[in-house]
């Protein structure tokens, strides 16, 4: 079990949650089941986390959905028509957003995450959502476990598997032939182009809105778990043991950045003021005031891994993890 949950490729707080998974009975098709009101959710282990307009929406084990309307401080959990765990989120605007999770569930709010709906749901493929992005209203993606990509063209009433080239033609000592790369994470940049981090040192690429995509040299073998799009075609690529990337032209070439940490880094952000932040375990913050040239690592003295970061339209940052969800007011 360990092995595959190292396999798996998400930040080591969602490998963890691979165990939730496995450990409930298979539901039947149409029923998720619904999570349960909790009196410590907020304290829980959270995912992910998306801010627009006056709403934050943040996701985790146990299908738990927490929504905050004044910025981070104080947060209500919604019941939700599923009991997988949620690892990813994003919103579109303040009401139409959606959130993805083990068991491939998808779920779509119109509301501003006070409701939401089950849009798919297929617990038999035994691969779960990592991502999700959509491009307006109708088009989006969502991504995940050996090669998982599906496509929707209808605000998410519908869902097409997709397939991109992740297989593995060659034997190596640990994947093996025909293993398909688990998508990790993906991104659009200010230039338009789409970018996937995914394990086994693979990134891929897409110039035309992710109808195709190419795959990238890589500078590293280990799994990336996430990406920061800068300027036009600047990238950052990030993941196990510290290990952080920067790309000037859009992932063609790459220059290793000192991160003074071995702590996996599982997420990115750029503030207001053009401060760049990456977050990882054991409470690790990485700050850069130079456009990711160089970073500062801050320690949190809880040490508690953290998943995500967003920043609210006040300002305030809002750190998503082990500890649950917390709003901080600076570095």
């Amino acid at each position: 079990m360990i092995q595959r949950l190292r396999r798996y490729g998400g930040p080591g707080i969602v490998l963890a949650l691979l165990l939730v998974g496995t450990a409930l009975p298979l539901l039947a098709q149409e029923d998720s089941g619904h999570s349960i009101p909790a009196p410590l959710a907020q304290s829980s282990l959270l995912l992910d986390g998306a801010a627009n307009a006056d709403v934050a929406v943040v996701v985790g084990e146990r299908g738990h959905v927490l929504v905050s309307r004044d910025q981070g401080r104080t947060w209500h959990q919604k019941q939700v028509p599923t009991l997988s765990t949620l690892t990813a989120v994003c919103l579109h605007d303040g009401n139409l957003g959606w959130a993805v999770g083990h068991d491939a569930v998808i779920l779509r709010t119109g509301d501003g995450g006070e409701t939401w709906d089950l849009v798919h749901y297929a617990p038999d493929e035994e691969r779960p959502l990592l991502d999700v992005w959509f491009r307006d209203e109708a088009h989006g993606y969502a991504i995940g476990a050996y090669g998982y990509f599906l496509e929707t063209e209808d605000g998410g009433d519908s869902w097409t598997d997709r397939e991109i080239d992740t297989t593995v033609e060659e034997e190596d000592e640990f994947y093996g032939g025909g293993f398909e790369y688990h998508l990790n994470h993906l991104t659009r940049s200010g230039a338009g182009r789409l970018y996937i981090a995914a394990e086994a040192g693979t990134v891929y690429r897409s110039d035309d809105g992710g109808e195709s995509w190419v795959t990238l040299p890589s500078p590293y073998e280990g799994s990336y778990f996430g990406s920061l799009a800068l300027d036009d075609d600047v990238l950052l690529l990030f993941g196990l043991r510290g290990h952080l990337y920067r790309s000037e032209d859009a992932g063609e070439t790459w220059t290793a950045v000192e991160t003074t940490t071995t702590a996996m880094i599982t997420d990115g952000i750029r503030l207001q003021d053009g401060t760049v932040v990456l977050t990882g375990l054991s409470g690790t913050l990485l700050v850069s005031r130079d456009g990711g040239l160089t970073f500062k690592k801050l320690q949190r003295e809880d040490r508690l891994g953290i998943a995500s970061i967003l920043q609210t339209a006040d300002g305030g940052l809002i750190l998503v993890g082990e500890g649950g969800v917390r709003r901080v007011e600076g570095l």
